[in-house]
């Protein structure tokens, strides 16, 4: 125990008297040393506008369930851009299900492992230990359990059974969903999905079964940047809204956030960026825009952690910049990973052929590029040739204006490169560094069919007429799928699968 018996017993009282243990919002404000001096909260008065309006909704359910026979389930869905909080709220309502619900089961899960490990359970982490109550429980790296002492404490005098008493972060597989299924608690459940737009269908079904009980406290939340115009975060904003609260929240609008960097995105992006509207303003990506690549595919394959193909050749791809605000780009890639992404900026020609030839004299013998995959039209043909006369760089030019190799189904190897890429991402086992420039880049170009029914990604000049920049850094990884090396499998958008290589036909 933290504090004297008689103290305990003070706390517990006023932590679950109705005032406070059926009001979340009020329990936030009691818990936590808000605007203490020396504490992590100083300089803050409390939860934000959206979060306390949240919390309150909580409490209009659990007062009206009180008047029910019936008593009725709380489903929550939020949908925002980047930094507005999201993972704080989770921490409070994991916190305040533990402390207020006694015997009751909190399962907590995210779109990836890694969202779960290293960002949404450490947030839980450190709110429980800032709380005044943290000590009532015990934190593992997968779980959080009544302190042995407190459970002897509400087994011997006041009868829970802690049997399920807990709160777990969970992982789910899509092969097998049913593995996710088996909590019912009648004192109460709460599931709570951390980036619940990478979520698939079948444990969104499957979860349906842990709220069969009917119990007054069943709560489910849902919280997502909305990256996937599919499925059923999506839906619960659409088809399935009848059975959701939901909220899609800008976070230009929420207290405490940095504008400027919105703002900046806004700029650098373009307002109608897929970026800017999943990142900044909270809204899914457009129904009617025909994107090679969805965000959820990009940030899937950010924050995995999968081995690396060592035994896959390296190979390089180099997009050389055409106007003044375009950058030379070089891309590392190796089997199913990107080792790094880099940009040259201000270079002349001679200068960047230095520049790559330096990236090569760095590598070891273990780790030179078997291919330097370089887009020659324009100055890239200069590139390519002075680096093939000096003779050590392994260079290969790549006209990505010529023809496909997949007959009929694109209009040229450009955007038979971007599909290559997307049905890399689609991949399980691929991965990717997390850079913010990368991942707009590769969500920015959309794609059409021309007159003869063959795919045409959209061009560079288009995307910059409606406030896109250059993709010059996805330009670049698309390269490295030009090479005799870049083996890849997959289904692409004409049908086609198996194995493809798109080589020799465009070098020079």
């Amino acid at each position: 125990m933290k504090y004297s018996p008689q103290q305990e017993q003070e706390l517990m009282t006023e932590v679950w008297s109705p005032a406070i243990a059926n009001n979340p919002l009020a329990f936030v404000r009691f818990a936590y040393p808000w605007n203490q001096e020396g504490t992590p909260l100083e300089g803050q008065k409390g939860p934000r506008k959206w979060q306390a309006e949240i919390l309150e909704s909580i409490g209009t359910h659990i007062a009206r369930n009180e008047r029910l026979d019936m008593p009725e389930m709380f489903r929550q869905a939020v949908a925002s851009g980047r930094g507005i909080g999201k993972s704080a709220l989770v921490a409070w309502l994991v916190h305040w299900m533990l402390s207020t619900r006694l015997g009751g089961t909190t399962i907590v899960t995210a779109n990836t492992e890694q969202q779960l490990r290293s960002r949404t359970w450490p947030e839980i982490g450190k709110w429980l230990t800032l709380s005044i109550n943290g000590h009532w429980f015990d934190r593992t790296a997968t779980a959080i359990k009544p302190a042995p002492w407190f459970q002897s404490a509400l087994e011997r005098d006041l009868n829970i059974d802690c049997g399920y008493y807990y709160a777990q972060s969970q992982l789910w597989s899509e092969e097998n969903p049913d593995a996710f299924a088996g909590i019912h608690s009648t004192a109460g459940v709460q599931l709570i999905m951390d980036e619940a737009s990478g979520i698939p269908d079948a444990i969104y079904t499957v979860s349906e079964g842990f709220f069969t009980e009917p119990t007054k406290n069943r709560f489910w939340f849902s919280f997502s940047n909305p990256r996937r115009n599919s499925g059923p975060f999506f839906e619960s904003f659409h088809s399935a809204a009848a059975f959701w609260n939901t909220r899609q929240i800008d976070s230009r609008d929420v207290e405490g956030t940095d504008k400027a960097v919105f703002e900046n995105m806004i700029e650098q992006y373009g307002v109608d960026s897929a970026t800017v509207r999943v990142e900044v303003m909270g809204q899914f990506p457009r129904t009617d825009d025909a994107t090679v690549i969805t965000p959820e595919l990009v940030r899937s394959a950010m924050s995995r952690d999968v081995a690396l193909a060592a035994s896959e050749p390296i190979i390089w791809g180099l997009d050389v910049a055409r106007q003044g605000s375009d950058k030379s780009a070089l891309a590392k890639r190796q089997g199913n990973t990107v080792l790094e992404v880099k940009t040259f900026g201000d270079m002349d020609l001679m200068e960047l052929c230095g520049a790559i030839q330096v990236e090569y004299d760095a590598c070891s013998a273990m780790s030179r590029p078997d291919e330097v995959c370089i887009d020659v039209i324009g100055l890239g043909a200069g590139v390519y040739d002075r680096l093939r006369e000096l003779g050590e760089v392994p260079v290969v030019g790549v006209n990505v204006a010529e023809a496909a190799s997949v007959k009929g189904t694109y209009l040229n190897l450009r955007a038979e490169l971007w599909f290559a890429i997307r049905d890399w991402l689609m991949r399980r086992d691929c991965r990717m560094p997390q850079d913010e420039q990368l991942y707009a880049e590769l969500i920015a170009p959309q794609y059409d069919f021309n007159s003869a029914g063959k795919i045409r990604l959209e061009s560079k000049e288009k995307m910059r007429r409606r406030g896109v920049k250059s993709p010059d850094r996805a330009d670049a990884l698309a390269l490295t799928f030009a090479s005799a090396g870049a083996v890849f499998s997959g289904t692409g958008a004409g049908g086609w699968s198996g194995k493809v290589e798109s080589k020799v036909p465009r070098w020079i």
